[in-house]
């Protein structure tokens, strides 16, 4: 869906794109009001979608199927649950699993038993499966172990978990794949352009995502009530919201951004766009109030999140510690009408990358009524348009002008050529080699666009040097090789943000940065990385019920507040304190010390 801006909006000061496509900025980015989890619930929430239990069949170790029925004002849909049992020595976050606790999937449309039948034979087998047409959505989840029975043996003895331990880890499942747009069988993608339910990028993989979050709340208090029925008590609220879903993505996320340049320029513009805006508008005290107000909880949110990761983990106390300098920052400015561009000004000068973005994420939390029309422009009919006419020598100033960063490296330099991509066979999973030392080089991805354009740009300029009057294609009638490089030239050079400014080559190319950038726009929170190759984030957490969204809320601006979600206190999170206070010191020990997940 492409999204016409007004001439109004076009002549808004944007940030260049020198320096919002750098790879370690974008490796920075914080979840936003603009992210696909929030922008879901706040749909959920305008729209009154209802949600409930078409079936719960499980049993005592809470095994079986689970049919949640979605009802929307212009449809229906079934999200469709099976719990099976799982050896450990079984349990991966590998893509290439065989089992998994849950499996689960969206449907469009009904469940009959012989859907029900067909999608029992198959769900659970995922890739291997022949799925249906009408699934929206596929996918899988394990169990974090600990968090999981910890929970389960509270709630039966009649007590509340640790909030602690989902602050360690704040999830009962993560998910190692959710699949859409047609993978496997499943509905193609062209079944939700017109949708107005899914039309969105990747509504309907949270859906899913929510939907799961649900589940793990409803089974973990379903299994704790069927080992001890007489003493059992549910989650307190508090504690539900606090919880999230966890993903393990590795590197397999990282071709997409470079294989969708124009949505990623739709994602990055929409929100350089909102930012622009944002930095126009004359705040009052009440606005600076609630930033100030929404700092603390960012700082708080930071000195709670817990990653094995030095560096992550670095990055989160430089942040933490740069928050008070901009409070004092704040309180000591006017209200002038430059105040919130002069703030972005001073953080770029003074302050490290993720604390520059996490103040442009709360500066978007501050003014709904700009970000939010901005949720129907994330998507894009993507398309790679070949000029051929084109003038040759016109070519070759697009890459002189667009492409500059390009140029500038020279990948005849060992450390600019040091990694290639390529896909595993045994693994079947997108992988990092190093070029001379490691196999596969010759089943290289093409996904380093800077080389292809330097190897392009030196091609045209020495055809140009025998036929100087030369169209592009006639160029590529003599080079076949170089057609779709120069298809995406012709295409991107008329975009500021589509390409990532990096050399994906290079020795010191962080591959982090880009599954970072891609999960903060789905809404993922407390980046865990593993290695630099794969990580471990939340989604979901801190955000609405189910039951909460059931109730039609009726101050939409405070139901959708729940960014940077800050851990319950113990006195806050039981119904009856007292029958806390005897485990807590250990529990919360036993977590903060690390948990196997």
């Amino acid at each position: 869906m492409i999204n016409r801006i007004s001439p109004r909006e076009e002549n808004l000061r944007l940030r260049p794109p020198e320096r919002v496509m750098d790879l370690e900025r974008l490796g920075s980015l914080h979840a936003s009001r603009l992210s696909f989890t929030r922008s879901l619930i706040r749909q959920m929430a305008r729209q009154r979608w209802q949600i409930s239990a078409a079936r719960f069949d499980l049993d005592d170790a809470g095994h079986g199927t689970v049919i949640y029925r979605l009802q929307t004002p212009r449809g229906r849909y079934h999200g469709v649950i099976f719990s099976q049992p799982l050896d450990d020595e079984a349990r991966s976050d590998r893509v290439i699993a065989e089992a998994w606790d849950v499996t689960f999937g969206v449907v469009e449309g009904e469940v009959d038993e012989a859907l029900l039948e067909q999608m029992a034979a198959n769900v659970p087998l995922q890739e291997a499966g022949r799925q249906h047409p009408r699934l929206l959505v596929l996918s899988r989840a394990n169990r974090s172990l600990r968090n999981f029975d910890a929970f389960t043996r509270a709630l039966a003895e009649g007590y509340q978990p640790d909030p602690a331990w989902l602050t360690r880890a704040g999830y009962l499942y993560r998910t190692t794949a959710v699949y859409g747009n047609g993978k496997f069988g499943i509905a193609d993608f062209g079944r939700l352009k017109d949708n107005p339910d899914f039309q969105r990028p990747f509504s309907a993989q949270m859906l899913a995502v929510y939907l799961l979050r649900h589940f793990s709340i409803q089974q973990v208090e379903h299994i704790a009530r069927r080992q001890a029925p007489a003493t059992a008590v549910g989650l307190a609220t508090p504690l539900k919201r606090y919880l999230g879903i966890g993903n393990a993505t590795g590197l397999g996320m990282a071709p997409f951004l470079i294989n969708h340049p124009q949505l990623i320029e739709q994602w990055v513009k929409s929100r350089e766009q909102a930012l622009a805006q944002i930095s126009a508008q004359t705040p009052d005290e009440a606005q600076r109030e609630r930033l100030l107000a929404l700092l603390e909880r960012a700082r708080r949110h930071l000195e709670q999140t817990i990653t094995g990761d030095v560096q992550q983990g670095e990055r989160n106390r430089e942040t933490a510690a740069a928050l008070p300098d901009v409070r004092a920052w704040l309180e000591q400015v006017p209200l002038t009408a430059d105040l919130w561009r002069e703030l972005t000004e001073w953080s770029h000068r003074t302050l490290p990358l993720e604390a520059q973005e996490l103040i442009n994420t709360l500066l978007l939390e501050l003014y709904p009524a700009i970000v939010e029309p901005f949720e129907n422009r994330m998507g894009v009919d993507e398309r790679l348009e070949l000029t051929p006419e084109m003038p040759l020598v016109h070519l070759k100033q697009l890459i002189e002008t667009h492409y500059d960063w390009a140029l500038a490296v020279d990948f005849d330099a060992p450390d600019s050529r040091y990694w290639f991509w390529y896909r595993s066979v045994e693994k079947e999973e997108p992988r990092l080699g190093v070029r001379g030392h490691e196999p596969g080089a010759d089943r290289e991805l093409k996904l380093a666009i800077a080389p292809r354009v330097a190897d392009t740009h030196r091609a045209v300029e020495a055809y140009l040097g025998d036929n100087p009057h030369a169209t592009t294609v006639e160029f590529l009638i003599a080079h076949c090789r170089h057609k779709d490089i120069v298809r995406r030239i012709q295409t991107m050079a008329e975009t500021p943000y589509g390409e990532i400014r990096a050399n994906l080559w290079a020795r010191e190319m962080k591959p982090m940065h880009l599954l970072r950038a891609k999960l903060a726009f789905f809404g993922a929170g407390r980046f865990d990385p593993k290695s630099d190759r794969w990580v471990r984030i939340t989604l979901f957490q801190g955000a609405p019920l189910v039951e909460e969204l059931n109730a039609e809320p009726d101050d939409l601006r405070d139901f959708d507040d729940w960014s940077f979600p800050l851990e319950p206190s113990p006195e806050t999170s039981a119904p009856d304190s007292a029958c806390l206070s005897h485990r807590t010191a250990s529990h919360r020990t036993a977590a903060t010390n690390g948990v196997a997940l």
